[in-house]
């Protein structure tokens, strides 16, 4: 008796080879069953009732076991445009549905969208009652854009899947979501949800898409539609009150609570009330409702940070503690976070060799090269600058701002210590090795200036506007740095006024360019600047220059009055001091 094809692909393509020639001897005019082909990697979900497709008789040929067998090893070879062709001349010539399937199969794993609309329609034609090939047709189409043609399919689905046509719409979305035309994917959508007004899920899918497309007043129609038809579903609920967040926050609470009242259970909607009432700064309320989460999932570390955080915001020490003591117990990938914050406690209460300790527990995470930068910080507070400087040197510092930053730290430490010119060469070696980099240039032109150096600190400046044409503040300390020694005035001048025109409400910047009316004998000007400059930060530097051009100009009373209130404020400021000093002996 000859042997069948289908029995034949049910053994490995190398037994096909051993086989082949007996095959082709005995069988070549006899009919036999279609092949069987494996179904599409994007499986749809099975239609309520399969249905046997019809197979037609087809004589076995040698031509035929050849094209399957080409198209098989080319597929399992790499070479998917010859596995396509193939696959696809064989489904024609046979008219089997399963071949058809395969055809499909491979032209949708080749990535041709056009060859794979074409090789689903052809299994279509084949097997009608195919719903899978219905289903990824249909994707196909809406991802390919071509809307109209995906309407007919899609319809087709839901007519097919009426008993669970919900679920078809929730699957629906899933596909639509991601479509780039917003307010084209939605008519579809609407077109289609349109039979089905009885169907809470089409509403809702309708509801997120319009949400998408900026179309609020039809979302919000939309899920409280869906939530009328289906008041027990959580979804509709959470949607309608983030809609409702954005204008009406104190509704979508009460939408929130309302549905809570009735379903306590119902976890997401409580996490979604609990992150509201953060919203809205009410934290006593949104520390309880995480609570009653955190006791239905005891296990959670995150909602026990999560309390813990908000105990922290209410100044709940003690409880804070206790929260990130029990989310550090639980384990789990926060741990290095939960160390960082409780050593923020242990600052917060002055225990600084705690503090200390939580933060050399944080060895990897987001929070490493904060706590191991508030670890210098505790050191020099100490009085230990070696020490501090030598954790700067072990900071995980991996990127070049990073390595910036823990330069520019070093440097502030060492300045403050009254060592400038060690910060200095701190810098200048940072430089060679990250050239360039305009944190670093600043910083090292503000020492270079602050030690004399002021060509080097001019250089610096220049250099970093040449890399940074809007950086106001280089244009400020080249300008300030130049009316201070009262030389190139008009050029100074330039410098800080370009500086205002970059950030206008930057009242040091105003400062100097009250200074530099005043270098330029603009007094009414110069008091005008530094009165607004002053009203907006009331530094003892604005008035100790502010009080000097009003003595200038004459107005010594008021000159005198501006420098003993700031003086009041600020009784160990040296420059005030000094200019008080000058015109007050």
């Amino acid at each position: 008796m000859c042997t069948r094809i289908k029995n034949c692909l049910a053994m490995s393509p190398f037994k096909h080879l051993i086989l082949a020639s007996l095959v082709l001897a005995g069988c070549a005019q006899t009919p036999v069953a279609p092949v069987a082909a494996s179904a599409p990697d994007a499986a749809a979900p099975e239609a309520v009732a399969a249905i046997e497709p019809v197979l037609p008789n087809v004589e076995l040929s040698s031509e035929l076991l050849y094209e399957f067998l080409l198209a098989e090893f080319a597929s399992q070879r790499g070479h998917q445009a010859l596995a396509v062709e193939g696959s696809q001349e064989l489904a024609r010539l046979t008219r089997d549905p399963r071949l058809a399937k395969r055809a499909a199969q491979l032209a949708l794993e080749s990535g041709d969208m056009n060859r794979a609309v074409e090789a689903f329609r052809f299994w279509q034609e084949t097997e009608p009652s195919a719903l899978m090939a219905t289903r990824i047709l249909s994707s196909l189409l809406l991802r390919g854009g071509r809307l109209d043609e995906a309407r007919i399919e899609f319809v087709k689905v839901l007519k097919s899947e009426e008993p669970a046509v919900g679920a078809v719409f929730m699957q629906l979305y899933t596909m639509a979501a991601s479509y780039p035309d917003k307010a084209a994917v939605l008519q579809l959508m609407r077109e289609l949800a349109a039979p089905y007004p009885q169907v809470a899920e089409a509403h809702w899918l309708v509801a997120q898409l319009a949400t998408a497309a900026l179309e609020e007043k039809l979302a919000l129609s939309e899920v409280r539609r869906a939530r009328e038809l289906k008041p027990e579903w959580d979804a509709p609920v959470s949607l309608e009150a983030q809609l409702l967040n954005k204008s009406e926050p104190q509704k979508s609470l009460a939408l929130l609570q309302r549905h809570l009242s009735v379903h306590p259970a119902a976890g997401g909607i409580r996490l979604q009330y609990a992150r509201a009432l953060l919203t809205q700064k009410q934290y006593q309320a949104a520390r309880e409702e995480f609570q009653l989460l955190a006791t239905a999932s005891p296990d959670n570390v995150d909602l026990a940070f999560a309390i813990a955080l908000i105990s922290l915001q209410l100044n709940d020490l003690s409880g804070a503690e206790l929260q990130f003591k029990a989310a550090l117990l639980k384990g789990g990938k926060t741990q290095d976070v939960i160390e960082y914050f409780l050593g923020q406690l242990s600052e917060a209460r002055e225990d600084e060799a705690e503090a200390l300790t939580h933060y050399r527990g944080v060895t990897q995470g987001e929070y490493q090269l904060t706590a191991q930068l508030r670890m210098v910080y505790l050191l020099n507070k100490q009085g230990r600058l070696d020490d501090a400087r030598a954790q700067l040197q072990q900071a995980q510092a991996v990127t070049p701002a990073q390595r910036v930053q823990v330069l520019v730290i070093e440097a502030q430490l060492l300045s403050e210590a009254k060592r400038s010119t060690e910060a200095y060469r701190v810098l200048e070696q940072g430089m060679v090795k990250l050239p360039d980099q305009p944190d670093l240039l600043y910083e090292a032109a503000m020492l270079a200036d602050k030690l004399g150096k002021f060509d080097v600190s001019e250089k610096y400046l220049r250099r970093l506007i040449k890399l940074k044409p809007d950086h106001a503040h280089a244009y400020n300390a080249l300008g300030y740095s130049l009316l201070e020694r009262n030389v190139r005035i008009k050029e100074a001048l330039a410098l800080v006024e370009r500086a205002l025109q970059l950030t206008p409400d930057d009242f040091a910047i105003m400062d100097s360019v009250g200074w530099g009316y005043y270098r330029s004998g603009k007094l009414d000007e110069s008091v005008a600047m530094l009165q607004r400059a002053f009203a907006g930060n009331p530094d003892p530097e604005i008035a100790a220059h502010l009080g000097e051009v009003l003595w200038i100009r004459g107005d010594r009373a008021e000159a005198a009055k501006v420098w003993q209130d700031s003086l009041k404020a600020h009784p160990d400021n040296a420059p005030l001091q000094a200019v008080m000093k000058r015109y007050m002996p």
